[in-house]
């Protein structure tokens, strides 16, 4: 491998595991008047420890800004312009520090559906996305991550859609700041290819939606490439790195009458033959089922994730990490690099220097599960 000009950025979404005490938005009712300066304050806080904890990328919730675009309460609507001069602070922190910050807006967000009138609304929240990215005065690489929307029976012509609606109805910082990624489900990464060459927006690689869903059987490492050739010459892409969950599931099913009539003769005879009443025959029995892959895991595969950074060791992009216990996950992926791969610790500029910080870090998050978040503060 070519060493990078520059180290790779790890990345985590939203909430922060290793500090419950840290939000990440305001997340009071619209009676409680919540504001965006609020959610600032917080996104401030954790500014600070991603710097604490050397991690350079960080999804900000979609709802940074609650309310600001709801129809039925214009009092929210001018919070964003309200919030000009922390907006303004927030970004030049970020800029001084080296963190890449993006949104990644709800899944109601949704540019290629039939009805115009949801379009428009979803129109209105990126807009509002826009507008605080462009205010924090981050380039762009700070992006807005969606997925294209619904096939409602047709993919062709969802797809169609999602590309009338970005030329003719998008406004352009909203075009400026998107870019587009294929799922697990509806929409495979052919799909957004296609989208970008009729609309030149920018794409997002998935690595578990792309085993998820790859119907055309694309090359992993060329379709990798393809989808980071979509961003221009000076801007790093990103991708989104998770694995899938192996636990076996636990869901709660409707005791069928049958069930409900053996379960009721073995109650009765237990009864009798100890002279107590019956028991009582549930309606709802909790059963455990194989897990479904398109789940994330709460942490990250090193085995998996270092594999497939070898073989994209010759491309240049940052990494997203969608684990569910989110900056937890990464900072037990560092180590792992550093003892399992180094190769693939140095895409990211870690070397043997940082290893014995970066273990008692980890380590320091594992005596956390039962001690209390001051501890990792300490061992910073």
């Amino acid at each position: 491998m070519s060493d990078l000009v520059t180290p790779r950025r790890l990345g985590f979404p939203v909430k922060v595991m290793a500090r419950p005490d840290l939000k990440s938005n305001d997340t009071r009712r619209w009676q409680a008047g919540p504001h965006l300066k609020t959610s600032l304050e917080h996104i401030d806080l954790i500014l600070d420890h991603l710097v604490r904890h050397r991690i350079g990328m960080y999804r900000m919730s979609s709802d940074l800004a609650p309310y600001a675009t709801h129809p039925d309460m214009p009092q929210f609507h001018s919070m964003v312009a309200e919030s000009d001069a922390e907006l303004a602070a927030v970004g030049a922190k970020a800029r001084a520090a080296g963190i890449r910050l993006s949104f990644h807006p709800s899944q109601y967000i949704v540019l290629n559906s039939p009805d115009l009138d949801l379009v428009r609304r979803s129109i209105s929240d990126l807009a509002s996305q826009a507008e605080m990215l462009d205010r924090m005065g981050l380039g762009p690489e700070a992006v807005m991550v969606i997925h294209v929307g619904g096939t409602y029976g047709d993919r062709a012509a969802a797809n169609a859609r999602w590309v009338e609606t970005w030329n003719t109805l998008l406004p352009e910082p909203v075009r400026r700041r998107l870019v587009l990624e294929h799922d697990d489900i509806r929409f495979s990464a052919s799909d957004i290819l296609w989208i970008h060459q009729h609309t030149g927006v920018r794409l997002i690689f998935d690595h578990q939606h792309f085993w998820c869903l790859n119907p055309d059987k694309l090359d992993m490492i060329e379709a990798l490439t393809a989808i980071l050739r979509t961003w221009p010459e000076g801007q790093q892409p990103k991708i989104h790195f998770s694995s899938p969950r192996t636990e076996l599931r636990e869901v709660k099913r409707k005791v069928s009458a049958a069930e409900t009539a053996k379960l009721k003769k073995a109650a009765e005879r237990k009864a009798k033959i100890k002279e107590i009443k019956p028991t009582r025959v549930p309606k709802i029995r909790t059963v455990q089922i194989a897990p479904i892959w398109t789940g994330h895991a709460d942490y990250v595969h090193p085995f998996e994730f270092m594999t497939f950074m070898r073989a994209a060791s010759h491309l240049d992009f940052d990494v997203m990490l969608e684990a569910k216990v989110k900056d937890m996950a990464l900072i037990r992926l560092r180590p792992d690099m550093l003892r399992y791969a180094p190769d693939v610790a140095r895409q990211f500029g870690l070397g043997e220097a940082e290893k014995a910080a970066l273990e008692a870090e980890d380590a320091v998050f594992d005596e956390r599960e039962a001690g209390t978040s001051e501890e990792m503060e300490e061992a910073a």
